[in-house]
């Protein structure tokens, strides 16, 4: 779980603890250390923000994405921008959720990409 806003992070945490069972969660709150703890870990999902300090999430997917390449990306973001969204794709994200729509679509959103689908938050979708 990648994102610098404490709260937000402590929300997703709550969420994937009450949805996942027996799931175990690092938390980072910079590009740097989110690379670090990929290669180290080598987690199932993780869920990216992009606008994070010291290395951007874009940036760091492309590197994890290198580096963990059976890892699940589920960007995160308060970001609407289309093309910021197709460029999380490019750099190796599996979905897209716009962090306003994250209470109804965060879980469908983590479901999606462990299933081995794209995800894209409706907001994106409708092309807002």
């Amino acid at each position: 779980m990648v994102d610098d806003y404490a709260p937000w992070r402590n929300f997703v945490i709550s969420a994937l603890r009450e949805h996942i069972e027996s799931c175990i969660i690092c938390e980072a709150g910079d590009g740097s250390e989110a690379v670090r703890f990929a290669v180290d870990l080598q987690p199932n999902l993780i869920t990216l923000d992009i606008g994070i300090p010291k290395l951007n999430g874009i940036e760091a997917a492309k590197q994890i994405r290198e580096k963990c390449p059976d890892a699940k990306i589920l960007f995160v973001s308060a970001n609407r921008a289309l093309d910021l969204a197709e460029a999380a794709f490019a750099a190796g994200g599996d979905g897209y959720v716009v962090k306003s729509d994250g209470k109804a679509e965060l879980l469908k959103g983590v479901d999606t990409v462990r299933e081995c689908r794209r995800f894209r938050s409706r907001t994106l979708a409708q092309g807002h």
